[in-house]
């Protein structure tokens, strides 16, 4: 009997190691632990995912880097442009997500996101005081509305009265947030609907862009945090092809669980006036926890047919690497790109003396852990450029080349503060929650 029992244990515990074995090989734990993710990471109350999309545990930083022109008198000579960049200047980013309301039986939930931004002295070059030559927007727009022989001539006259140049010196808060402009406050008069204050983030602070309503994930675990309309709207109009105007995937905050590297992740940003996508690009591991780092390709702002229907009017592309959102900024010559315009044309580097394009400080990065899709770190890059050029019958430009030229870049930080702790409890507390000791 003591042989048999002996045996049988034997032979039991030999089957169990197989069977274990065979399961690891197959693979069923883990499509286990991804059927139940993909059921228990949905937005809904009372739910881990739905507070870390609510009001996210990261700590965000807004990092502005100003690209100081050094030789103004010889750009307007003609010569190539030098400048010198000042940064970073920080800000705290808080982002709720407010007026949250649940449509359609939790299928959908609509709200505003929320942006305040804090200066951090601590973590900045300077003080928000600090001041910055650089291209002066207001003038530069106006100048390209009026083109008129007689309304061009009136304002460059007025120009010259007020001193307003190609160039201006402000504050790094005043570039940011706003200040009045003398040459818009006395076009205000003829045109009331003009703003007379301009900054590169003017009504950004302490604000949002708009209602969105977002899916659950409750009937798609894929749809989890994507955008369905913006504003009321499900596509934008400022394109000229249905494509380009489609708003795709979610506001990059967070993404669907269960990340394979073959796929797209996409991300809708409205300071940008569009979607765009990043593909894989290595696995990389975050204060322990294994994530996979997701980089939006060259092709994003190249100069491919998909791209077409982002050059507006059709065919006036800016070149490759460059996005021209003039469009959608109010007439603006705004044109985006990545810092020191990385991976766009060398023509545009050579163009400003003083940039140094660099793939570890200037590319974008989302570093996402893939079984819950929650952004572990992050540095998403954009730089503000403005098209430059000679105008007839404004002394203002002088010979001033035809260029595109830097402003500002931003470096928006997602640190792993808490964040890890939440990734790395999320699939345990899944499991425990459905199968309790």
């Amino acid at each position: 009997m003591k042989r048999c029992c002996t045996y049988t244990l034997g032979v039991v515990s030999i089957l169990l190691l197989v069977a274990g074995i065979s399961l690891v090989l197959s693979k069923v734990f883990p499509r286990f632990v991804h059927s139940m993710v993909e059921k228990e990471v949905v937005l809904k109350n009372d739910t881990d995912a739905f507070e870390a999309w609510e009001n996210p545990p990261a700590h965000i930083y807004m990092q502005f880097y100003f690209f100081n022109v050094t030789n103004p008198l010889e750009v307007l000579s003609g010569e190539r442009p030098a400048v010198v960049e000042v940064g970073p200047y920080t800000y705290r980013e808080y982002r709720p997500m407010e007026e949250v309301a649940f449509q359609e039986n939790g299928t959908k939930v609509a709200a505003v996101n929320t942006k305040t931004y804090i200066f951090q002295p601590e973590m900045s070059r300077g003080p928000e005081s600090d001041l910055i030559r650089t291209i002066n927007i207001p003038a530069v727009t106006v100048m390209k509305k009026f083109q008129n022989v007689f309304l061009a001539n009136l304002v460059s006259a007025y120009m010259r009265t007020l001193g307003v140049g190609l160039f201006t010196t402000r504050t790094v808060g005043e570039l940011l947030w706003g200040y009045q402009d003398d040459l818009l406050a006395s076009l205000q008069k003829f045109q009331p609907q003009l703003d007379d204050v301009f900054g590169l983030f003017y009504k950004s602070n302490a604000s949002n862009d708009g209602q969105y309503v977002f899916f659950t994930g409750e009937l798609n675990y894929r749809d989890f945090a994507r955008v369905d309309t913006w504003n009321g709207e499900s596509s934008l109009n400022w394109w000229s092809t249905a494509e380009c105007n489609m708003i795709n995937g979610t506001i990059g905050a967070s993404f669907h669980p269960v990340i394979t590297k073959d796929e797209m992740l996409y991300i809708f940003s409205s300071d940008m006036c569009r979607s765009l996508y990043a593909i894989y690009e290595e696995d990389v591991v975050v204060k322990g926890i294994p994530a996979y780092r997701f980089s939006p390709p060259s092709e994003v702002f190249g100069n491919t047919t998909a791209n077409a229907g982002f050059c507006v009017p059709l065919g006036n592309c800016p070149g490759s690497g460059l996005l021209d959102v003039s469009t959608c900024k109010q007439g603006a010559p705004i044109v985006l790109s990545s810092p020191h315009f990385y991976q766009a044309e060398e023509k545009f580097v050579e163009a400003v003396f003083g940039m140094k394009p660099n793939k570890e400080q200037h590319q974008t990065t989302i570093d996402v852990n893939p079984l819950t899709g929650v952004v572990l770190r992050a540095a998403k890059r954009l730089q503000v450029n403005v098209h430059v050029e000679k105008l007839p019958h404004y002394s203002e430009t002088g010979d001033v080349r035809t260029l595109i030229f830097p402003v500002v870049y931003l470096n928006e930080v997602h640190t792993p503060t808490h964040t890890q702790h939440r990734c790395g409890a999320t699939a345990a507390a899944l499991l425990l929650r459905r199968h309790p000791r």
